[in-house]
């Protein structure tokens, strides 16, 4: 899972990428400081790994991951090819979902790149880029299918018609995320990469005194009005504090939050949402070798789940023995559970829960 962090120069994107990757992306109070777009791979925090490999006591714990990665700032004028427009628009196609951080605080001593802050106003810079660079990509699309629809075959006509609805759309500053489009269009819009197709969380970089107080200022409140009438989700975080914590562990990681009145930090507030976000899920694989959690999308079968261990495991399945995690945490070993008759035999037809602890059976 590849999230692409985007946002204007100077909002903390990069301050945020390196509290929640320790990547060190340079940071500096003046756009364009990260021109390559910078990768981090962050462990995914799951107190049920924690729990499995006390039990197992394992010769490897491997978490499930998720990929950051930090886009260079955008300017208006992007998909003309302004600032580094080109390359933003190239690095941004790749990832599967946005993170697009939000400016919610005040500070004389940063410059903002249009001399005040308005979060509405900044979304939309960024949102109005992707949709122009999305015209550009429908109207190529059109003069192609417009000369295959000459022949008269309903697919290309049927295209035709679906491609100039998005382009009316485009026009009235609607993303294709919030088109009103039925499953097997979303499906044919799918094929054609567009970046307004992305979904999208706003991560709203709040200061540290609304942190404190607990109180949802106006800047944050206008950024939530905005992202509902999307549908998306709004994280806030403070970036200069992910930053302290990502220097920390263990207790004083714990009382650094406990501090800020926390319970989680805002990478595992992220990564919650960005799960939430894909429509993923986790399952478990737990032995004396290794325990290991692996992501899939939610509705997946189990031959399928399978298959993201090994594909001979997906082409040779023959049975998946499952437990929950829930009934398995009761227990003190996968024996006793045994024992309780806890753990069930599923065939192909079986679709994967989020928290099941698998043993695939398989024949190659």
């Amino acid at each position: 899972m590849e999230i692409g962090i985007v946002g204007l120069p100077n909002v903390g994107k990069s301050t945020l990428f390196n509290a929640i990757t320790r990547a060190g992306a340079e940071c500096a109070n003046y756009p364009f400081c990260t021109i390559e777009p910078n990768v981090g791979v962050v462990p995914v925090p799951d107190e049920r790994l924690d729990f499995l490999a006390k039990m197992e006591n394992p010769e490897k714990i491997t978490p499930a991951v998720i990929k950051f990665v930090d886009i260079a700032g955008l300017v208006r004028g992007a998909s003309k090819g302004e600032g580094l427009g080109n390359k933003f628009l190239s690095h941004i196609r790749e990832v599967d979902a946005i993170a697009h951080v939000v400016r919610c605080f005040e500070d004389p001593n940063v410059v903002h790149v249009d001399g005040k802050v308005d979060p509405v106003r900044d979304i939309e810079t960024i949102n109005l880029e992707l949709i122009f660079a999305d015209m550009e990509t429908v109207e190529k699309r059109i003069d192609r299918t417009k000369k295959q629809a000459k022949s008269g075959e309903k697919q290309y006509l049927e295209e035709l018609a679906l491609l100039e609805r998005i382009k009316e759309d485009l026009e009235k500053g609607i993303p294709v995320r919030a088109m009103e489009l039925k499953e097997e269009e979303i499906q044919k819009v799918k094929q054609y990469f567009l970046l307004t197709s992305k979904p999208v969380i706003y991560v709203a970089n709040i200061s540290e005194e609304d942190l404190l107080s607990k109180k949802e200022g106006e800047l944050l409140k206008k950024v939530k009005e905005y992202a509902l009438k999307e549908g998306a989700e709004v994280i806030p975080v403070c970036a200069k504090i992910e930053a302290e914590l990502a220097e920390l562990e263990g207790e004083e990681k714990k009382e650094l939050l406990g501090e800020y009145g926390l319970e989680e930090s805002g990478l595992d507030r992220l990564i919650r949402a960005s799960y939430r976000l894909l429509g993923l899920i986790t399952f478990f694989t737990a032995g004396p070798k290794e325990v290991r959690a692996w992501t899939i999308k939610e509705g997946t079968k189990a031959p399928q789940a399978a298959g993201k261990i090994h594909s001979d495991f997906e082409r040779g399945f023959i049975r998946a023995e499952v437990i929950s995690f829930e009934d398995l945490e009761k227990c003190k070993s996968q024996n006793e559970a045994k024992e309780k008759g806890l753990i069930r035999i599923e065939g192909k037809d079986y679709i994967m829960k989020d928290g099941d602890v698998v043993y695939f059976r398989f024949n190659v």
